[in-house]
């Protein structure tokens, strides 16, 4: 769905201070209301190969089964037409992935986490692997949308360490879910309501490792509209911190209202507006 007039959004991807290579991926097209953002492990260089073919093949698959030319061999009928969609993009890719790291020596072990948005209807898809992290903030109030899939994270909801202890954790960097590691993935999926004003952040862990939810609150509320201007903050008071990893961020604004009207693939799927 095109939400270009009605979404802005801005990005920014950044080697960090200590990296040699940047294995982070971003990537965004409101002419179909999406934006990735991939974070990726294994192997010299491997990990940027995985991160990269992840956003490009999940945009242009998402591309062709907004325009009908991709069949759903997937469909969840309690779900979004674009949910589905979603969902047979991140298979196909997680296949790719996992294949190329079979056949490829280079590449054996590569995998890469991801987050990702689908703006369609008034409506937020929301669908992650991994610990790269999905934020909201409406009004003044800042919202973490998306729970990491790892190590520490099952600890925590364990009751085995606390927050604080997480951040200091020498494992806190072990993911439990990637793409493209196995043959199958689960994507986690959310379906959201959005309302006017709505920023929605993605980020890779070298920037949530480092800056905390109040700080990262307080740069998006001083720059205000400026998103072009809260990445560019938000990424330098990381490298301030040390940039210990790769920093990637994008941020979406909500500016006007996008609901659908009857398309071809809601007639198909009979999904009442």
């Amino acid at each position: 769905m095109n939400v270009s007039k009605a979404i802005r959004v801005a990005r920014i991807s950044h080697v960090g201070m200590l990296r040699e290579h940047n294995e982070d991926a971003v990537a965004s097209d409101m002419s179909i209301g999406l934006v990735l953002l991939a974070d990726g492990m294994g192997g010299y260089k491997a990990g940027e190969v995985a991160s990269e073919i992840a956003v490009l093949l999940i945009a242009a698959e998402m591309t062709e089964a907004m325009q009908g030319q991709s069949h759903l061999f997937k469909s969840e009928p309690d779900l979004l037409p674009e949910s589905n969609m979603l969902i047979n993009a991140v298979e196909k890719t997680n296949k790719a992935i996992y294949e190329i790291a079979q056949l490829q020596p280079e590449c054996a072990g590569m995998g890469t986490t991801l987050v990702a948005g689908v703006f369609a209807d008034d409506k937020l898809i929301v669908g992650h692997i991994g610990d790269s992290r999905m934020y909201r903030l409406r009004g003044e109030a800042f919202l973490q949308l998306t729970e990491d899939h790892s190590l520490v994270q099952e600890q925590i909801n364990a009751g085995l360490i606390t927050i604080e202890q997480a951040k200091v954790a020498k494992n806190r960097n072990l993911v439990t879910r990637a793409l493209g590691i196995d043959p199958m993935v689960e994507l986690e999926l959310q379906e959201l309501s959005v309302e006017l004003g709505d920023k929605y952040l993605l980020c890779s862990d070298g920037l949530s490792d480092l800056l905390s939810d109040a700080e990262i609150t307080q740069i998006l509320l001083n720059e205000k509209d400026d998103i072009e201007s809260a990445v560019d903050k938000l990424v330098e008071k990381a490298n301030e911190y040390g940039g210990l990893d790769n920093i990637s961020v994008v941020i979406t604004t909500i500016e006007k209202s996008f609901k659908a009207e009857k398309s071809w693939v809601r007639k198909m799927l009979k999904v009442k507006n």
